[in-house]
């Protein structure tokens, strides 16, 4: 099949070789993937053009359903197959372009015509490239470079080797041999019409020496990478070290395949020309990054060497350092939180617990017993005001907890101390009333009441006590050691209101101290009793 191809070639070769055209050049596509031929160059594509197949009188359809079809001055195949061999005109001002396309077939057993390869020659011993041809036409509209897969005589494990490196439409080849020389495959997907096809190409590497004084030597990049930092400002260099006669040294700068505009300087330097090409990146943007091609071009051969963009790696430093001390400060700031706002969280839990709770059923019928001074010269007011509107109104009618105050809930005529003692254990908790200068002057009248209470507090330890000083006592060393151990042991409140009960609500920061201090939920008989009425034997009632 090849050589009746070749030979069908030929014939035409030599038929139009006679005739009055101006120009013939010959193309060849494998059998199966896309063609493309052009029938004038960039700076004549604006010409009118007409394709026509020569044994054919009709020019070529412009129609891409056809699957040969004219597009501008490009005629194009979707696929090419044997039977499109032959000879093509296309006309643009009464001028005739021949050209040949030849569609072949693969060898036997490999991925490639033996005689339908690309020849590309490198020097040993340097650093080269190899470039995949006649790509140009099926490139996107941004003229973006094609991906390609680059294999070594059909062979993929071409990339294992450090040496290779595909970079864009270039398979870049570091430090060559003579063992690199073969044939070497460059293959692209393509889609057309929403169809997938294979673009491939055949290149024979060839090796040739070169005295090393004649090939210039680049400096730097070394085919490295670089970290940069978005939105910095960088500048690529690449330094070139040449023959200071060599005239025909060309460096160029190539991203995504297109070549930068750079500055250059020269300087002689032991007795070497060093070329400086500088491409300035005023702003590094996400489409900066990426791979960048130092090329250098001389007479004698090709080299380049590359040097890839990256985005900063992670500071693992950072978060490993942020993993160990987030920790500790969620731990100090949920400390810190519960220091200060512990009345509350407690006080929410209980409020959004308390419905869920069956209640603790401990045979107290008060859910505090309310301890304070009789007649004290200048507090009766405040006393009584605090005592029976005020610790009612929050206490009771607001928060729902049932209080025995001794002057409201007892009954005429019994004993006081029977009546204390008996309250004092029928209460979950006992608040006391303090008031300045009340253990000054002799006044002892809650002596005995205060004994029972703080006897019931620290010896049995049956009830906790809840102490508030309605004004700032300056001194304490006149109160009973007991009182005092019980301030070191629970703290004191102070109030500091307007004793307008009008104006108090249990949200206040005095008000949400005392509930902290109060049992956690009333106790569950207190809401059907107002107060107990109690029957003593004659016995337990006394004059005093």
């Amino acid at each position: 099949m090849i050589s009746a191809l070749w030979l069908t070639s030929w014939i035409y070769l030599i038929h139009f070789s006679f005739s009055c055209c101006d120009e013939e050049i010959v193309s060849f596509f494998p059998k199966g993937e896309p063609g493309t031929v052009s029938c004038l160059s960039g700076s004549q594509s604006n010409h009118v053009v007409t394709w026509y197949r020569n044994d054919i009188e009709m020019p070529t359809a412009t129609d891409n359903f056809s699957r040969i079809y004219q597009q501008a001055n490009l005629l194009w195949f979707y696929p090419a197959q044997l039977e499109d061999s032959g000879m093509y005109q296309c006309i643009y001002n009464s001028r005739r372009v021949n050209k040949t396309i030849i569609v072949f077939e693969n060898s036997v057993g490999l991925c490639f015509n033996k005689g339908m390869v690309f020849k590309q020659e490198v020097p040993l011993e340097y650093s080269g490239r190899l470039t995949c041809p006649d790509l140009q036409n099926f490139r996107n509209d941004e003229n973006a470079p094609l991906a390609l897969q680059w294999y070594k005589e059909c062979h993929l494990h071409l990339y294992e080797d450090w040496k290779f490196i595909s970079s864009g439409e270039y398979l870049l080849i570091n430090n060559i041999t003579k063992e690199d020389e073969g044939i070497y495959i460059c293959r692209a997907k393509h889609m057309y019409r929403g169809k997938e096809y294979n673009i491939s190409r055949a290149i024979n590497l060839i090796t040739f020496e070169i005295s090393k004084n004649n090939i210039p030597d680049i400096i730097y990049p070394n085919n490295n990478s670089i970290e940069v930092k978005p939105g910095s400002r960088f500048d690529l260099v690449c330094n070139v070290s040449a023959d200071p006669l060599d005239k025909m040294v060309i460096v160029t700068w190539k991203f995504n395949n297109e070549i930068l505009n750079t500055d250059e300087k020269y300087k002689i330097l032991s007795g070497k020309q060093i070329i400086e090409v500088k491409l300035n990146i005023s702003k590094v943007k996400d489409r900066n990054y990426g791979q960048y091609l130092c090329e250098v071009w001389s007479q004698h051969a090709t080299q380049v060497a590359y040097v890839v963009l990256n985005y900063p790696a992670p500071n693992i430093q950072i978060y490993v350092i942020g993993g160990l001390i987030s920790p500790l400060l969620i731990i100090v700031a949920s400390l810190l939180t519960y220091k200060f706002f512990k009345v509350d969280i407690i006080l929410w839990y209980r409020d959004s617990c308390q419905p869920l709770s069956k209640g603790i059923s401990d045979e107290k019928v008060y859910d505090a017993y309310v301890l304070y001074p009789h007649n004290i010269s200048g507090y009766v007011y405040l006393t009584e005001t605090f005592v029976f509107k005020l610790l009612p109104e929050i206490l009771e009618k607001q928060c729902g907890y049932k209080l025995f105050i001794l002057g409201r809930d007892d009954v005429p005529g019994q004993a006081v101390i029977t009546i204390v003692d008996k309250m004092i254990k029928l209460s979950r908790r006992v608040i006391i009333i303090l008031m300045p200068d009340l253990y000054c002057g002799g006044m002892q009248s809650l002596l005995s009441e205060q004994e029972l209470a703080v006897y019931s507090a620290l010896i049995q330890e049956e009830t906790k006590v809840i102490l508030i000083q309605l004004d700032k006592i300056k001194d304490f060393n006149s109160m009973p050691e007991s009182l005092r151990y019980l301030k070191q042991k629970h703290g004191m409140l102070t109030w500091r209101g307007t004793f307008r009960e009008t104006t108090e609500m249990a949200t206040t920061r005095f008000w949400k101290n005392v509930r902290y201090q109060m049992p956690a939920s009333p106790s569950p008989l207190s809401s059907d009793l107002h107060f107990l009425p109690i029957t003593f034997h004659s016995s337990q009632i006394s004059d005093g």
